[in-house]
């Protein structure tokens, strides 16, 4: 079944479509014949998909069968992050096999898929299986899962980037490295058109370290994309809001000069505020659609038949539409907002045109002046094709707990043989005999504080140092619970006495702590508690020390925030920039500083009776959420009275009665061993973060026959057993994992650390007499609810005038400076 160059059925199938094999589909297909591993990196439209399964349709050509019959069992997988995803290649798959008569069976597996199909996969196989991490771990927990592998030939990752450097990749990570395992002659290829090191990416799809056995595939290069920045008609962009309703005319013309446009939101809120929106100017009464992830199942495929059919006008959708799904009508992506990161804008713009041949276009909406900075730096890494992405980092003790009882599903286990297994990997390379073993008595008793349940007793070892289930009935539990993705939950806002004034996310409800203030629905209100799922507040007098309400925001990469801090101080490219944004910068750059790519920007300055300090960061909402916790938390404990702060993702503004004469005792490296752990063991961050662990973990189970608990149920049994570990077992494995988290995901720790080097070496700190121009857009922010994100905008446009009023006053600026 061996063979060299492409088999003539399939270049005369690529002929017969007017078609050509591409020089890295050529590659890929070379690499698998001389027994390679295979990274491919190409643009979005290049076939990537095409070239990651050219190998497997060439085993089942008749030239390269040579009389031979096809083969039998399980020969692909393929993996995806999204079923959506699954279900798109399938259809795109059928195609080519039909044509060429191939006799591949493809079948997708997932947790839609029937129980009844899912038996039958096992039992009988199809050729070619597409699925997700999640699905193929399971797999791997059956018994006969050795048998249903031990044939397979090839792995396809696809979208590699959207998962590898997260939980999912962890999991995904250790499945592979049981593959190799059970089938050692296995190839592996990973797909993706936006990493930024690609070699990373070798290292994490390497069998066991052996970067040297993944070849690098870089793809043809396609047609430049053509993107442009939308301005106000009269040139004059906002200061502050993120919905961009300003543009809603002018998107709508858009929309009916075109074909099919497809406009993304960085929220779900935002989804249905600009569809809404659009809605409301559509007199033509064009077929506008909307797609996201709270969406039901039905509609969302409803949706993406309606597209695949060619029967929408525009599609208004989150990240739930960003990876591969191939719609190749589309002729316009729209991004309202700012894009967040130059891979994420590469693959959103990809969804247009969809062919290596055609340019795609793309329209960037900025909300305010700093998403215009950001959309431009994204459009200019765009443009060099420079791409950024998540780092690499240690996987989850949660994850590799779940796969070690997932092994011990499928079958008795040798834990050093085990080991070798799980250390072949990059995420658990570094795992050494004792965490190992930490691991295995956690799967085993619960550790020490939970031996003594019986409940927690899921495997258990014999005197040669076997280990296999306690009883058979653990499979079936664990089955029914394994997973990675967690869902979001939101928590209703109520008064003691039961008035409910609405729901925030979780994420920012575990970052508070009891006494703080934030203003929600129009009130200000004081914490009292965080009980079973509900945020307990009571009306209080004080300010709000948390104003704005964040909810789930996109981060804003380390890449991008270094290119807008660079426009920032490349004086000689403001001329590009709209009049406006141009002489906002002057001005800022007269009356005070710019923040440099170097150095971190302090300004001070009286405002309303207080005395602000505005940090310009550039570290994301997230980090800056959490610095401004931190900040105050010194503040008060130095006797400077803060009354509150509201972050962005460039900037934070904490205001106090006393003022900062000197920020950097407040910004010293030893915030983040004191109040960091104070403020995390003190607000639910860490509670919240143990939840997730110990779902992941298999410590507490969210489903049973016959039943779901709901996740008040859950969150009342991970606090339980949360204060257990915490008073008798603090160093407990899931309690480190929960660290992690809280450390990584919830707080962005990296990032801060590095903007507390950079305070401690390069501060420049600026005492104003008043608010400067640069701080309007974070200023504007105060008091404003922002949990409907885009309603407020038009307040804060009309409060941003009297704030711009003042930064902007020119008297005593030099001749022709601002005009």
């Amino acid at each position: 079944m061996s063979g060299a160059g492409v088999p003539p059925e399939i270049e005369s199938w690529f002929a017969g479509r007017g078609w050509r094999v591409r020089r890295h589909q050529a590659e890929m297909l070379a690499a698998a014949d001389s027994g390679k591993h295979a990274m491919l990196v190409a643009d979005t439209g290049a076939g990537k998909t095409l070239a990651g399964f050219l190998p497997t349709l060439a085993d089942f050509t008749p030239s390269r069968l040579d009389g031979a019959r096809p083969p039998e069992g399980l020969h692909t997988l393929y993996v995806s992050p999204l079923k959506a995803l699954a279900h798109d290649v399938q259809r795109n798959l059928i195609t080519p096999v039909e044509e060429m008569e191939l006799g591949l069976r493809i079948e997708t597996r997932s947790g839609d898929t029937s129980s009844d199909k899912k038996r039958r996969q096992r039992s009988k196989p199809p050729h070619v299986l597409l699925t997700t991490p999640e699905s193929l771990s399971l797999l791997l927990s059956y018994e006969d899962s050795f048998e249903l592998f031990k044939g397979l030939k090839r792995v396809v990752v696809d979208e590699v980037h959207a998962f590898a450097t997260q939980k999912r990749g962890d999991l995904l990570a250790l499945a592979l490295t049981r593959l190799q395992a059970i089938a050692p002659d296995m190839q592996r290829a990973a797909l993706s058109a936006t990493v930024a090191d690609p070699d990373a990416f070798r290292d994490w799809i390497a069998p066991d370290g052996d970067v040297d056995s993944v070849e690098l595939v870089e793809g043809e290069s396609g047609a430049e994309p053509e993107v442009e920045i939308l301005l106000p008609d009269e040139e004059r962009v906002p200061w502050g809001g993120h919905a961009a309703t300003w543009s809603i005319a002018q998107l709508y013309q858009r929309i009916r000069d075109n074909r099919t446009t497809l406009v993304f939101t960085n929220t779900r809120f935002l989804a249905e505020y600009i569809f809404q929106h659009l809605w409301d100017a559509n007199e033509d009464n064009l077929p506008i659609g909307i797609h996201h992830g709270s969406l039901s199942k039905e509609a969302r495929r409803k949706v993406e038949a309606a597209m695949a059919e060619g029967k929408l006008r525009a599609l208004v959708c989150t990240a739930s539409l960003d990876l591969g799904v191939d719609w190749g009508d589309i002729d316009l992506v729209v991004q309202m907002g700012a894009p967040k990161g130059s891979s994420r804008l590469l693959q959103r713009i990809g969804r247009a045109g969809h062919r290596l041949d055609t340019p795609s276009r793309a329209l960037l909406v900025p909300g305010n002046r700093f998403e215009f900075l950001e959309a431009t730096a994204a459009l200019e890494a765009v443009e060099e094709g420079k791409r950024d992405g998540e780092d690499f980092r240690p996987g989850g003790l949660d994850v590799l707990a779940q796969h070690v009882m997932g092994c011990a599903c499928a079958g008795p286990f040798h834990e050093d043989a085990l080991l070798a297994e799980v250390t072949s990997c990059l995420p658990y390379a570094q795992i050494d005999k004792p965490t190992w073993e930490r691991v295995l008595q956690f799967v085993a008793t619960g550790g020490y504080a939970l031996r003594a349940y019986d409940k927690f007793k899921r495997i258990t070892r014999d005197k040669d140092g076997v280990w296999r289930l306690t009883h058979p009935e653990r499979a079936y539990q664990h089955r029914m619970n394994a997973g990675i993705i967690i869902d979001a939950e939101m928590l209703e806002v109520r008064f003691r006495n039961g008035r409910s004034l609405g729901r925030v996310e979780e994420r920012f409800a575990a970052s508070l702590r009891t006494g703080d203030t934030f203003q929600f629905a129009g009130v200000n209100v004081e914490v009292e508690q965080l009980k079973d799922m509900e945020l307990i507040v009571r009306a209080s007098k004080k300010s709000a020390m948390i104003p704005s309400y964040g909810g789930l925001r996109l981060p804003l990469t380390t890449h991008l925030a270094d290119r807008v801090r660079g426009l920032l101080t490349d004086r000689a490219g403001w001329a590009r920039f709209p009049d406006d944004v141009r002489e906002w910068l002057e001005v800022q750059d007269w009356r005070s500083q710019l923040p440099g790519p170097d150095n971190l920007l302090v300004e001070s300055f009286p405002h309303g009776g207080k005395h602000y300090t505005v940090y310009y960061t550039f570290t994301g909402w997230n980090a800056n959420q959490s610095l401004g916790m931190l900040i105050t938390s010194r503040m008060e404990a130095l006797g400077m009275m803060p009354g509150g702060f509201v972050a962005n993702d460039y900037s934070l503004a904490v205001w106090s009665l006393k003022p900062v004469e000197d920020p950097r005792p407040l910004l010293s490296p030893d915030i983040l061993t004191d109040e960091f752990i104070d403020w995390v063991q003190d607000s639910h961050l860490l509670r919240r973060a143990f939840r997730e662990v110990a779902v992941i973990g298999g410590l507490v189970e969210r489903q049973h026959p016959g039943k779901k608990k709901s996740g008040r149920q859950v969150t009342f049994s991970t606090d339980l057993i949360y204060d257990v570990l915490r008073k008798y077992e603090p160093d407990h494995v899931l309690i480190e994992a929960a660290w992690a988290d809280a450390r990584e995901k919830m707080t962005d720790i990296g990032r801060l650390g590095d903007l507390l080097d950079t305070a401690a070496e390069r501060l420049e700190f600026v005492e104003l007499d008043r608010v400067s121009p640069l701080a309007v857009p974070v200023m504007v922010m105060i008091g404003r609810e922002a949990v409907p994100q885009g309603g407020a905008d038009d307040e804060l446009l009309l409060e941003a005038e009297t704030l711009a009023g003042a930064a902007m006053r020119v008297e005593g600026l030099p001749e022709g400076l601002g005009d």
